[in-house]
């Protein structure tokens, strides 16, 4: 008999929550045993080993990842992550998820994950330009616009995304922009970009509140995370009316029943990289995820809510910023309580979608104003959440399994129009 341990490090383990989330919904499908295989095993995973010489003059070997889940609705596409704790099991989990994120929010684009295993806080500007270069150059074979398509993730950002774009360039002996997004606007980026999976969060929280009957305006917000997406969410909620009352990073969490001074505490955290020490709120000293809130915001890393917590959340509405931040065995806690839960393959896949229409930009050569963006970027997400819902209606089940089914569905039918090559 497994002792408590082992099922916590199992409900923990996020390739295996991926494939219990993938496994509830294609249940539901009464999908062919081989159409399941097919689409649940990832096509190619490649790992690199990536030798780069440090400011010191040593030569330090680093580890990378790219995996590709799935490639027939379009190229894969998908983020490149730094991070001591990365493993092929996250990144294919993580790719898994893009496949999925993609097909829900119906863009043309297939699943894909990178990762190197590194701690980019302890490197020079110049040893992570190196180690960036050097995946790129032994993955070259991989990316391009119509096949692979990185972007940005934990610990990546536009600078990381430029640097690849000229190691691409240089290889194939012309300036290639499609072949990453996440790029600074003088390198091919949108309009938008930064912005885009924060806003796409606070399009699903409307939604969702006009679903359940909840005023906006006036709504308590916590939020985990203050980076991008979780700084972005809080800014556009806050301009929407919601009040922010707590918000947690790295550094700690701040807290005011009142509502914080979001455009102060954004500053603030700019300026001391974090939100920790705040004057305008007190010391956070509960976990965010269990703080007394309406509508909570997991925009962090993996596994914040588990079964171990999901029984103390006070909020009505999660919001998944981040990608996997519930368990499975979370889930069914949640589902219980009454919480309705915004799927991370739906709820942060705002990024995602502008990405694409970046690459769009990027093989036309025109490129279109912030407004045309954030319009186009509206309509996707307010027709994807609503698919969702429908989804979830129809069959009686939570928005998750829902988002899957809908998304496998998407995917199965192309496999089943293209056919299998043999």
């Amino acid at each position: 008999m497994p002792d408590e341990g082992s099922n916590i490090q199992k409900d923990l383990n996020p390739l295996a929550n991926a494939e219990r989330q993938f496994e509830e919904a294609a249940a539901r499908l009464n999908l062919p045993q081989g159409i399941k295989e097919v689409i649940k095993r990832p096509r190619r995973a490649t790992i690199v080993s990536l030798p780069v010489q440090m400011d010191d003059g040593s030569l330090r070997v680093f580890t990378g990842y790219r995996v590709q889940h799935s490639i027939v609705r379009g190229p894969a596409k998908g983020g490149i992550r730094y991070h001591p704790d990365v493993t092929l099991d996250e990144v294919g989990a993580l790719a898994a998820w893009m496949t999925w994120k993609c097909a829900v929010v119906n863009i043309p684009f297939g699943g894909g994950k990178g990762g190197v295993i590194c701690d980019p806080t302890k490197m020079s500007k110049g040893e992570l330009e190196r180690l960036t270069r050097r995946y790129a150059a032994d993955l070259s074979d991989l990316f391009g616009p119509e096949s692979d398509v990185p972007a940005p993730d934990v610990n990546t950002n536009e600078q990381v995304m430029a640097w690849i774009v000229d190691t691409y360039s240089m290889h194939e002996r012309r300036t290639e922009y499609a072949v990453v997004t996440g790029k600074p606007l003088e390198v091919g980026g949108s309009a938008g970009r930064r912005e885009a999976t924060g806003r796409g969060v606070l399009l699903c929280v409307r939604e969702a509140c006009q679903h359940l009957a909840i005023p906006i305006a006036g709504a308590t917000v916590a939020v985990q995370g203050f980076g991008n997406v979780g700084s972005v969410s809080a800014d556009l909620l806050t301009r929407d009316g919601a009040k922010i009352v707590a918000v947690s990073d790295v550094t700690g969490g701040v807290h005011d029943r009142a509502g914080l001074d979001v455009p102060a505490l954004l500053k603030w955290a700019a300026d001391h990289r974090g939100v920790a020490g705040f004057p305008g709120g007190k010391p956070l000293t509960t976990p965010i995820v269990e703080y007394d809130c309406g509508i909570l915001i997991p925009a962090a890393l993996e596994n914040q809510i588990t079964r171990e917590n999901a029984g103390r959340i006070h909020a009505r509405i999660i919001a998944e910023g981040a990608n996997g931040p519930t368990t499975p065995d979370a889930d069914k806690i949640l589902e219980e309580k009454g919480v309705f839960v915004i799927p991370d393959i739906l709820c942060n896949s705002g990024g995602v979608t502008v990405s694409y229409f970046e690459w769009v930009q990027n093989r036309m050569g025109f490129y279109w104003p912030e407004a045309e963006v954030n319009g186009r970027l509206e309509q996707t997400m307010v027709a994807a959440f609503r698919d969702v819902l429908a989804k979830a209606m129809e069959h009686g089940v939570n928005m998750r399994v829902a988002a899957f089914m809908v998304a496998i569905e998407r995917v199965v039918k192309v496999i089943m129009l293209r056919g299998v090559y043999a």
